[in-house]
């Protein structure tokens, strides 16, 4: 049995130590905002915070998080910067790698708050949009960050 500590709230879950914490997070937890997307780390659909970082669920084990603070897209404030940015700026078009690149974006402003645009770019580079909404998130953050995106 494992305790998660996921958006808060401390959850006793009976897995496997080496499931995928992508997999407690969606199929025992029921969060299903953290999407799967490649399965091996690289288009960012799975990105969550463990500790204030994003990282990609699909390549945590739940056994390597117990004992972190986890925090998924419903953990992120209904009045995030971020959150709002991507609703003004209407960044969303099929909406499948959205959670993912808004908590990408939410732990770069809160590791710097005033990004300059080649490092919202370097931070964001592992996130993959099938959609091509690039644009759209670049103006997204950097709003975010106008409005002061670290919370």
């Amino acid at each position: 049995m494992l305790e998660l500590e996921v958006n808060g709230r401390v959850h006793r879950v009976d897995v496997d130590p080496e499931t995928p914490l992508l997999w407690v997070i969606r199929e025992h937890l029921r969060l299903t905002g953290t999407k799967f997307g490649c399965g091996i780390g690289l288009c960012g659909c799975c990105t969550v915070h463990l500790d204030g970082r994003p990282e990609r669920s699909c390549q945590v084990s739940a056994g390597e998080a117990a004992g972190r603070r986890i925090v998924t897209i419903e953990g992120l404030a209904p009045d995030h910067p971020v959150k709002a940015a991507w609703m003004e700026e209407q960044v969303p078009q099929c909406g499948y790698c959205q959670p993912g690149q808004m908590m990408q974006a939410a732990g770069l402003l809160a590791a710097n708050p005033n990004p300059s645009e080649a490092e919202i770019v370097a931070a964001m580079d592992g996130n993959l949009c099938r959609c091509g909404t690039y644009p759209r998130i670049l103006r997204a953050v950097r709003r975010a960050a106008a409005k002061g995106g670290e919370r």
